[in-house]
């Protein structure tokens, strides 16, 4: 009787997905970063309005429009919102995985050419935020203080509805995969839940890095932060260790080419794990009461990947603890140690940027079972000939579709021909790691959550035409068809890694 039953909850969950259409799940966005920034042009501050046609509202509609997508094309600026709530329940979203990011305050400078106010400007055009918000920045003196605001931002809106197309929507935050469960099985055809899972971009959220010339940190207080995120009432699942600038814990990869505040980024660059890094990552890893919060490797430098690949060998060899990339892409290069060698058909189409991902390390990902979030932004998932290669000159929406996808298809490809060579089931590792919001420059034409539905056919289309020629040269596992490989990519993959981790 008690499989019986447990056969008839699996039965719901699936018609739920299949039937009630299975969207896809992010990895890794930022649906907070403008509502959030704009609220610090009203009164109060940091509050996240009910009302979606305030822009201080995380339900803020705000798609491109004819003029917004020109501006983006020639000076690469979203000023739109891409993974706003609204734009979420329209793509009938069910799981999100959402990054809390306290902003750097190393992107504004002083000065640049001698005149003030002109990184304000370049960085409010970037991340579409305020005025108002960039003073705050220039001006908090804690990034943990920054990190619990957010926080609080969602939790102000969590489960109160929003009326969408006649479908009554809310968002919550959730502890485990058996929120997600229940979010889905309690949702309806007219009344639907989005679950938001917890992450944050950049260790300098518990307290570091705050000056950009000289080390600031105080391990107590480093150390008891990660200690009161663990005891949130929705922890984080993981935690990108680094970001943009040095925070005292591991060195980062370049991801800055603006020339003015380029500078800013190279205290720290390439370097490795410091002492106080080691515990940091050892207080994260602490699974005691359950409470590990997951180590994303994207933003670290080689040498910190390197050292964090060395103690996953050796203090938790034992563990079988997975490997996550939120946002990242391959480089198409063949390892660490052999940078220079590239590696498959596909690399000639990748960006080598250190700062995407050597095939030793796609390699190690899989084998721990971890998972690989393709982010969705031309300036990393290809290089410029290839970009170049994919442009239409004449407007046709089939022709961007079927140009734009063969960037992503080429990852998705190089991924399963590496890991197929190595006897893995090769389909299993790569999801979607969009950072939509998240100051990115999206593949034209997938400007947000919602144009992933329209991209689909295309990508399956791609597979199918892959297939049709190589299906025979991989492994019996190996050997799905075109519409689960995507789909897998699309949430399947995305959504087994959480109910595997996310308890």
């Amino acid at each position: 009787m008690n499989t019986l039953i447990a056969l008839y909850k699996l039965l719901i969950i699936f018609t739920k997905y299949y039937i009630m259409g299975s969207s896809y799940i992010d990895l890794h966005c930022h649906p907070s970063l403008k509502p959030y920034g704009k609220s610090f042009k009203y009164n109060p501050q940091k509050l996240n309005n009910l009302n979606s046609g305030r822009k201080n509202s995380i339900w803020h509609y705000s798609p491109p429009n004819f003029l917004e997508r020109q501006v983006n094309r020639v000076l690469t600026l979203t000023k739109f919102t891409q993974t706003d709530m609204t734009a979420l329940a329209r793509t009938d979203c069910k799981v999100v995985v959402i990054s809390l990011y306290p902003f750097e305050k190393h992107f504004l400078k002083d000065k640049i050419l001698g005149l003030k106010g002109i990184s304000d400007l370049l960085v409010n055009l970037a991340a579409g935020v305020s005025q108002k918000r960039i003073d705050n920045l220039r001006n908090h003196k804690s990034y943990f203080q920054d990190l619990n605001d957010e926080y609080d931002y969602y939790m102000q809106l969590h489960n109160y509805a929003q009326v969408i197309k006649g479908v009554t929507f809310t968002y919550r935050m959730v502890r485990n995969y058996t929120d997600i469960t229940n979010n889905i099985e309690s949702s309806t055809s007219d009344r639907r839940i989005i679950s938001l899972v917890p992450t944050i971009e950049g260790a300098h959220a518990f307290e570091t890095g705050l000056d950009k010339d000289k080390d600031m940190a105080n391990e107590e207080t480093v150390l008891h932060n990660i200690d009161t995120v663990k005891n949130w009432e929705h922890k984080p699942l993981f935690i990108t260790l680094a970001h943009h600038f040095y925070n005292e814990i591991c060195g980062h990869a370049r991801s800055i080419n603006i020339g003015a505040i380029k500078d800013n980024q190279n205290r720290g660059l390439d370097t490795g794990v410091t002492e106080l890094g080691f515990k940091v990552i050892h207080k994260l890893l602490d699974n005691s009461n359950n409470k590990r919060i997951l180590i994303d490797i994207k933003h670290m430098s080689r040498a910190s990947r390197t050292t964090f690949y060395e103690l996953l060998d050796s203090t938790y060899a034992t563990e079988n603890i997975p490997i996550v990339v939120s946002h990242g892409a391959a480089n198409g290069r063949m390892s660490i140690e052999d940078p220079d060698t590239s590696s498959g058909e596909q690399s000639q189409y990748f960006r080598e940027d250190d700062i995407n991902f050597y095939d030793s390390e796609i390699l190690r990902i899989a084998k721990s079972k971890g998972i690989f979030g393709l982010q969705l932004d031309e300036r990393r998932i290809a290089n410029k000939s290839a970009i170049r290669s994919s442009r239409i000159y004449w407007p046709s929406r089939k022709r961007l579709y079927r140009n734009k996808s063969d960037l992503i298809w080429r990852q998705i490809r190089h991924v399963a021909e590496l890991l197929d060579k190595h006897g893995l089931f090769c389909w299993e590792t790569m999801a979607i790691g969009s950072d939509f919001d998240g100051i990115v420059n999206p593949i034209k034409g997938l400007w947000t959550a919602e144009n992933l539905e329209d991209i689909k056919p295309f990508l399956i289309e791609k597979a199918e035409t892959y297939l049709s020629v190589h299906k025979s040269q991989y492994q019996a596992q190996n050997q799905i068809s075109a519409n689960e490989i995507i789909d897998r990519v699309l949430y399947i993959n995305a959504n087994e890694f959480l109910k595997r981790n996310f308890i």
